[in-house]
């Protein structure tokens, strides 16, 4: 039996990028709205999902890349070898 094949698309994954985005930044003005009852824990917090956010960026970006080469090699080999 065959496995089924998942796949996602850029606009789901850029969208579900940007809702993540837009979550932190709620949390970062929360914060800043009342920092004079911030604790460093949630400092921390914030910090961390900072972080992740970019390295998820950071693999989109590096997929967008890889997807990039591909079809880039894929036009020059058809360009090398016509199928006609």
């Amino acid at each position: 039996m065959k496995s089924p094949q998942l796949t996602i698309g850029f606009h789901t994954l850029i969208s579900a990028y940007k809702k993540l985005q837009s979550t932190l930044m709620s949390q970062v003005n929360a914060l800043a709205s009342k920092i004079s009852e911030a604790t460093p824990g949630s400092f921390l917090l914030i910090q961390f999902s900072m972080q992740q956010i970019t390295q998820i960026g950071e693999s989109i970006s590096n997929l967008i890349s890889q997807v990039n080469q591909v079809i880039n090699h894929a036009v020059q080999m058809q360009t090398k070898y016509p199928l006609n």
